[in-house]
């Protein structure tokens, strides 16, 4: 199913920081490439951004960190889109531990669409809305992102 998005990936050493866990800007690192992984994977990679001349930029970022991430953990980044609303959309992330399950993250990106051409927001077409799925059930996601039945 397109409308939740994982990526599972071993915490390397050099995300690290002096108190020995994940420094704070690698999760929002990690945030960007999962959500631009999502969008390539839905159709919307970067030669289709270009030939639209269309973009994103943040407007804003909000990260509850629940538990903190070592080296050599294996994480499990959740995403999925969680509204459309003109030129703007929320994105959803969870950040899981896979040996334990416990959920390390949560968080939450505004995008807002910008037209190329004029470096302004703008409406985000039917042709990106298609695309995705729009999830607004943290519960609902990981669910699909566990691959376990989801109630109809």
């Amino acid at each position: 199913m397109r409308s939740v998005f994982s990526h599972r990936f071993t915490v390397p050493k050099s995300a690290i920081d002096l108190n020995g866990h994940v420094n704070n800007i690698e999760y929002l690192r990690w945030m960007q490439e999962v959500a631009t992984a999502h969008s390539a994977f839905c159709g919307w990679d970067l030669e289709r951004y270009i030939e639209t001349q269309s973009s994103w930029v943040v407007r804003s970022h909000h990260i509850d960190y629940l538990r903190p991430a070592y080296a050599g953990d294996a994480l499990t980044l959740i995403t999925w889109i969680a509204g459309f609303s003109g030129q703007t959309s929320p994105r959803r992330y969870v950040l899981r531990r896979d040996t334990d399950d416990q959920i390390l993250a949560r968080a939450e990106t505004l995008w807002v669409y910008v037209d190329g051409r004029s470096g302004r927001p703008a409406e985000i077409p039917e042709s990106f809305r298609e695309c995705f799925d729009v999830i607004t059930d943290e519960a609902l996601a990981l669910a699909i992102a566990r691959g376990r039945p989801v109630p109809a």
